[in-house]
């Protein structure tokens, strides 16, 4: 065997030698894994350990997982939001329609609009009155909902969009108040608060039904079906068509033919002569004064214009804003207001602003004028039409 052979061999058998001590004895001086590694590394992690100390006591011994602890009611208290229709769970506060009015105006008309009317497809709070039965109802606090407390309990813990639970008791009071007066639901002097919460009663508190389909129906249908004494054939006695039910293309037409003719207007009335044009007064008879305004009407006018004065101004140096000035309203020619831009149905509108004309347009501006830009859903009181178009007059010029 030649020396460089010999050299390698020696080395190859002392390293193989090495790395069998080596696996052998490595582990013979650690200590044996403990069966709850998990919890003996919490216990000896003092940091941990002090944390889970300033938050926590030490839980129960028959508790889940050896976790957790009872709430404390000061915590349970900050979860614990909830209004119920009783008033449980209300905070003490109170809160005005006008102060709401600008409150709503802050938070919630970019979204509801500045009457509660809704914007592009955000959910309108206002109207719907008579609407549960079409296709397409308007569910507001004024049409569906049956207690007031769910109009509070949202506001409060959801709203206003993308900044939740900001608003102060107080403030959430006020825009409540406020919703209800968009539904001509209370007047604009009314205070909402903790005290007589429960007195608002809404309109549709009696529309709901309680749900005893479980009590008095599920037995009936649940039940193993009959299986005897059943018919062998069935025989069809009549078709819808022949009850009425389904009318048929013609029907229509048969009803006409067979309804009784008008009868003809009296040949003595046809024949009657022309009244004979009555002659012209001799003298030009002074053109009637203009009516007294009734101030106190007018009075009460004032008081709902309130709800227009945010786009519209009167009196003395009023100028136009979001909406035009209305100086001189009654009687005024359709989009005449100087400097302001009318949309274009409102011009084509034309005419004058008859009071006839006036109160067709404040009890349904979309639908007197359809297009107009004007977001206001009207005047539901015609006594309210009636007063503000009395204090509209006390603007002469």
């Amino acid at each position: 065997m030649s020396k460089s052979l010999k050299l390698f061999a020696g080395s190859a058998i002392s390293t193989v030698l090495m790395l069998t001590l080596s696996v052998n004895f490595a582990d013979r001086l650690t200590p044996e894994m403990p069966a709850e590694f998990d919890r003996v590394a919490v216990e000896n992690d003092r940091e941990f350990h002090l944390i889970a100390r300033a938050y926590a006591d030490e839980a129960k011994a028959d508790a889940p997982f050896g976790l957790g602890r009872e709430a404390l009611p000061e915590e349970i208290a900050a979860w614990n939001l909830d209004v119920s229709p009783d008033g449980t769970g209300l905070p003490v506060g109170s809160g005005d329609v006008m102060t709401g009015e600008e409150v709503f105006a802050d938070n919630c008309a970019v979204c509801h609009g500045d009457f509660a009317e809704g914007r592009d497809n955000w959910p309108k709070l206002a109207g719907g009155d008579g609407t549960l039965a079409d296709d397409d109802p308007l569910k507001t606090v004024g049409s569906y909902w049956p207690h007031l407390s769910t109009t509070w309990d949202y506001v409060n813990r959801s709203m206003p969009f993308g900044n939740a639970q900001s608003l102060t008791a107080d403030e959430v009071y006020a825009i409540v108040a406020y919703i209800l007066y968009s539904n001509y639901l209370v007047e604009d002097d009314f205070v909402l608060s903790n005290e007589n919460f429960t007195e608002i009663v809404l309109p549709n508190a009696e529309g709901f039904i309680i749900d005893d389909r479980a009590e008095t129906e599920y037995a009936i249908w649940s039940g193993e079906p009959c299986m005897e004494n059943c018919k062998e054939s069935v025989e069809i006695t009549r078709r819808a068509t022949n009850l009425d039910v389904t009318p048929g293309v013609d029907t229509a037409e048969e009803q006409a033919a067979t309804a009784p003719a008008a009868e003809a207007p009296a040949a003595e009335e046809a024949a009657a002569p022309a009244a004979e044009p009555a002659a012209e007064p001799e003298a030009v008879v002074e053109a009637a004064a203009p009516a007294a305004i009734d101030m106190d009407l007018a009075g009460k006018g004032e008081k709902v214009f309130k709800k227009c004065k945010a786009c519209h101004k009167v009196g003395d140096g009023a100028k136009n804003g979001s909406g035009p000035q209305l100086n001189g309203i009654v009687g005024r020619a359709v989009a005449s207001a100087d400097g302001f831009k009318y949309s274009g149905p409102m011009v084509d509108h034309g005419g004058d602003w008859t009071p006839e004309r006036l109160a067709a347009f404040l009890a349904n501006p979309k639908g007197e004028v359809k297009g107009t830009k004007m977001s206001f859903a009207g005047l539901k009181k015609e006594e309210d039409v009636a007063a503000v178009i009395e204090y509209l007059k006390t603007f002469g010029q």
